[in-house]
């Protein structure tokens, strides 16, 4: 065994130093995060996540290395939520099933509670959005670093619908979610519960009439093919959170964990941008199949369920509801 000392040591970087090499660099130790979600590399929530993970590792100044896992790698949404309180995973992307632990969070997909993404904004930025912010952290020890508007909810049918009083019993597919069905039933629909894969044959064979979905899933789930008409109705403007474990987020250096949160809104900013560009473009692409946008009368449909909606929530949670609604 070759054992060299400390001034053979000095004396081999003082020769590479005489050859005009750069001498050798001792390697730094660098904090890796795992981010989590459940979008494909498409998708506009997967292109935030990266750009979070270039704002983070530019902030940091290299420390921190945030990688990115999409398409459910780390596991679905609720494995996700469970690994960051475990600290198996340290981000995710998640909205109202956080409810199964903060009831507040349900209020994050409620039937014409947000008007637009304008009202979103106010709203999430408010005392509101504080107030749910606050109680998803102190259920779920997640801290929410920024959040994402998503596409809105539009109803999908054969013919234009522009009153509630139009729907006529209509049989309408709706996700297993009690507050959508009793929102439905409540304009004189007939919601049915089912599985997103089993909508398009369905339609098909007309065991439904119409369905409602966000555009992204209108075109994905290929339903121009067996509906033609959006309704627009933009029943559900709802938005999603990135989330950090608010423990290991606390461990770190203030300076690191300011750089994290400055990086989060650097990346909703970018996906704000991505989403209003994806949102006009996906339009144009339902147009181009011959689906036909049609108009309708929001402030009926939303007077009209209104009342249902307000008896499905909590005494916890409907104040906040009516706070949310009187958000100018």
């Amino acid at each position: 065994m070759t054992t060299i000392t400390r001034r053979g040591a000095t004396q081999g970087l003082a020769a590479i130093l005489a050859l005009g090499a750069a001498p050798p660099v001792l390697a730094q130790s660098k904090t890796v995060l795992k981010l989590g979600h459940l979008a494909n590399e498409d998708n506009t929530w997967h292109k935030a996540s990266l750009k979070f993970a270039e704002e983070v590792t530019k902030r940091t100044n290299g420390a921190i290395e945030v990688r990115v896992f999409p398409n459910e790698q780390l596991g679905k949404e609720t494995d996700l939520i469970k690994g960051i309180q475990l600290g198996t995973v340290d981000f995710t992307i998640t909205g109202e099933s956080l409810q199964n632990w903060a009831p507040s969070a349900a209020l994050l997909a409620v039937p014409y509670a947000v008007k637009d993404v304008a009202h979103l904004d106010k709203v999430v930025q408010g005392k509101v959005g504080q107030a749910i912010a606050d109680n998803i952290e102190d259920k779920t020890r997640l801290r929410t670093l920024c959040y994402f508007a998503r596409g809105p909810r539009n109803l999908t049918a054969n013919r234009v619908i522009a009153k509630p009083e139009e729907l006529n019993g209509l049989k309408l597919r709706v996700p297993n979610v009690p507050l959508f069905v009793k929102f439905w039933d409540a304009l004189g629909a007939k919601p049915t519960p089912m599985a997103f894969s089993e909508v398009f044959t369905s339609l098909q064979n007309h065991t439904i009439d119409a369905q409602e979905n966000p555009l992204a899933l209108i075109k994905s789930g290929s339903f121009y093919e067996v509906q033609s008409v959006v309704n627009r109705t933009e029943h559900v403007v709802s938005w999603i959170y990135l989330v950090g474990g608010s423990r290991k987020l606390g461990r770190l250096p203030e300076a690191q964990q300011k750089a994290i949160a400055e990086a989060a809104r650097a990346a909703q900013d970018y996906e704000r941008g991505l989403f209003i560009e994806d949102e006009k473009q996906l339009e144009q692409d339902l147009k181009a199949k011959g689906m036909q946008f049609a108009e309708v009368d929001k402030e009926a449909y939303a007077a009209k369920g209104r009342p249902a909606v307000a008896a499905m929530l909590s005494d916890e949670i409907r104040p906040l509801y009516e706070q949310i609604l009187a958000t100018a």
